[in-house]
């Protein structure tokens, strides 16, 4: 364990995450850990406002994880979602709809909101960041060739910042890649350091 770490240092980290992503990116902090995917209904209230869903949904993973959070513990939830004109665009169920999406995204700003939970025992705390993306104007074959090649039927807002489309879509960031790529690492980091 690092020494700037070093109070974490006897504690288990669980990731209830089934997404590669947010496995890649904690390991990416040279963190060890297990993943415990995890399932549950991520339908929330109609009349909940977008930018409070990510919270909403990452507490809501952290409450129906099936096990008890032992002493030496801390569970880690987060969920991700791209608000467009105070709409939520959530995962694609087909083809048609991942295009309708990024073409509603071409062209414009749209928001994308990350909460993380970390829990142990005793306590729960939620972490939450926002950025703004711009995607300059996608051409239709573009984006075919990206759902067809890319398969973004997992990701919220029907893309991935890490894959092709970001590549050569994004013009700009307001705020951290991370929190777009699903889990605001500088966030975590800072909360494990302080963690006793």
């Amino acid at each position: 364990m690092k020494p700037f770490l070093k109070n974490i240092e006897k504690k288990s980290l669980i990731l209830a995450s089934a997404s590669p992503r947010r496995q890649e990116l904690l390991r990416g902090l040279e963190l060890d850990f297990t993943v415990k995917a995890l399932d549950i209904d991520e339908r929330v209230p109609a009349d909940m406002p977008a930018e409070y869903v990510a919270a909403h949904l990452s507490k809501l993973k952290s409450v129906s994880y099936p096990e008890t959070v032992k002493e030496n513990e801390i569970l880690i939830t987060s969920d991700t979602v791209v608000i467009e004109n105070g709409h939520i665009l959530g995962k694609p169920q087909s083809e048609e709809e991942a295009y309708d999406m990024l073409k509603s995204l071409s062209g414009a700003v749209h928001t994308v909101m990350t909460a993380v939970t970390l829990r142990d025992h005793k306590r729960s705390v939620t972490l939450e960041d926002q950025a703004e993306v711009t995607f300059r104007f996608l051409e239709e074959e573009e984006i075919r060739h990206y759902i067809r090649k890319y398969q973004p039927f997992d990701k919220a807002g029907a893309y991935g910042i890490q894959e092709w489309i970001g590549f050569i879509g994004i013009q700009s960031i307001q705020g951290s890649y991370f929190t777009v790529m699903g889990f605001p690492l500088h966030l975590v980091y800072e909360q494990l350091k302080k963690w006793t």
